[in-house]
């Protein structure tokens, strides 16, 4: 096809052989005007009125102002997006490894924060306490035959027989290594091969406080679901139970778990929907919930686990019976009852606070020889009296646990001292304090006072106030 070009004094017109002129005319100006036709590598010369630019390729333009409408796609995954003075809303993007300078969260309408990482917490999630087994007040670390019900293994956590002497406690027994991220477990160890009679159980127990558990709300439409979470070891394997009750036992849920490999630690969620029938005690220092990890339970004691029954049922129908193997074992660490329908990670707390927790319910004041008791005095010739008083608010006025043998404490006076086998008794006992008396082998002067410590390797004396 061919072009005409005709030059003017101002323009230059471009004619083909089809009708039509296109005419290039430039404004005034001083000097030469050079016009350069297209080509592949042509520049771009921008110009007052705004043209739409499409499929074009913009290499580093600077751009002065966006309005606000239309869509800005960053086109790569490696881009970066670059801040800028006004605020701007992102919507469902992904933010790898931002950083956040001192951003403003607000205060959200609702949701739920979980499985939440690397953000300190404070508050109460774990209801349980010394669900990591670590404090062990009474015995030491020392094996325990359980032959009345209510003999710890560990501090707050109990054997309950329906027969005496079937299985013993003991923190760390068999010294197997516990699971990552904990020191210590409470093991069970079978001591014969029982049959279980249909009304009997045998378990390890831990009752909560029902100041720890009333904004549960059970019993109320306004229940909340709760979930338990702990690690298991066992030396049998097979379907295991355990079962949560109210206070007068005739509220309960039993649950089962899978233990598949011996010897193994494993893993246990169960999550609960909370009661909404029944009686459950509210913000007393009564029992709120009883927590039972079965060993053994009869038919009458035994039902479908995963939902609520009126009745007292310790176990699920046809679950392993520790006590039934002579030797076998149960292990068990990391107890946690929280708030909710998922498992979060395990709620340590400080040994100080875990004692102070475990010192509500038992307080161990002296053990050992020579382990000072406190200042005393003579109430008459033959009368000892002393005050103690305790680190903690007790849950109630407690009971003396005390052991006794000849000599088992010393009382030092005026230069010399009696040795007497126990204290007659506790009185005025508070939840914060108790008054003591001895009345064997005193023998001084009424108002004489001194101090009175252990005299022997096996003498100790504690506070008893447990649910």
């Amino acid at each position: 096809m061919a072009t005409t070009v005709t030059l003017k004094p101002n323009a230059i017109d471009l004619s083909g052989s089809t009708s039509g002129t296109t005419t290039l005319q430039a404004t005034a100006v001083a000097g030469t005007t050079t016009i350069t036709l297209p080509a592949a590598t042509d520049t771009l010369v921008g110009k007052a009125t705004t043209d739409t630019l499409t499929n074009k390729t913009l290499t580093a333009p600077v751009i002065s102002t966006i309005s606000n409408t239309g869509t800005l796609t960053l086109p790569t995954s490696t881009d970066t997006l670059v801040g800028r003075a006004t605020t701007d809303t992102l919507t469902n993007k992904t933010l790898t490894s931002p950083t956040l300078t001192t951003p403003a969260l607000g205060t959200p309408a609702s949701g739920v924060m979980t499985n939440v990482t690397g953000i300190n917490y404070d508050g109460y999630k774990n209801r349980i306490i010394n669900g990591a087994m670590v404090i062990d007040q009474r015995n030491a670390g020392a094996s325990v035959t359980i032959t009345t019900n209510g003999e710890f293994g560990v501090d707050r956590w109990k054997g309950q027989p329906s027969v005496n002497s079937k299985f013993s406690l003991q923190q760390n027994a068999g010294s197997v290594t516990p699971p990552v991220g904990f020191s210590n477990y409470l093991g069970a160890t079978s001591l014969s091969s029982y049959t279980v009679g249909a009304g009997e159980s045998f378990s390890i127990a831990q009752y909560i406080e029902g100041f720890n558990t009333a904004d549960l709300q059970w019993g109320t439409a306004n229940a909340k679901t709760v979930t338990l979470s702990f690690w298991a070891y066992s030396s049998l394997t097979g379907t295991f139970s355990g079962a949560l009750a109210n206070s007068a036992v005739n509220r309960s849920y039993p649950f089962s778990y899978t233990i598949s490999s011996a010897n193994t630690w494993t893993q246990v969620s169960v999550t609960i929907a909370g009661d909404t029938s029944g009686t459950w005690i509210g913000a007393t220092n009564g029992v709120g919930i009883r927590i039972w990890f079965n060993l053994g339970a009869g038919s009458s004691l035994s039902t479908t686990g995963g939902a609520w029954a009126a009745g007292d049922y310790r176990a699920t129908t046809g679950s392993v019976s520790v006590v039934g193997t002579n030797g076998a074992t149960f292990y068990i660490t990391g107890v946690q009852l929280e708030k909710g329908s998922t498992a979060t990670s395990f709620d340590y707390r400080d040994y100080g606070r875990e004692l102070i927790m475990c010192q509500r319910y038992y307080y161990l004041h002296g053990s050992g020889a020579d382990q000072s008791i406190g200042d005393g005095s003579l109430f008459s010739a033959t009368i000892l009296m002393l005050n103690i008083n305790f680190p903690v608010s007790m849950r109630t006025a407690p009971t003396l646990t005390q052991t006794t043998g000849t000599n088992y404490y010393r009382f030092w006076r005026n230069g010399t001292s009696d040795d007497f086998n126990d204290f007659t008794y506790i009185f005025s006992a508070s939840t914060r304090c108790a008054a003591l008396q001895a009345e064997s082998n005193i023998s001084g002067t009424s108002g004489w006072g001194g101090r009175t410590v252990t005299n022997n390797a096996s003498a100790s004396l504690a506070f008893n106030s447990e649910l």
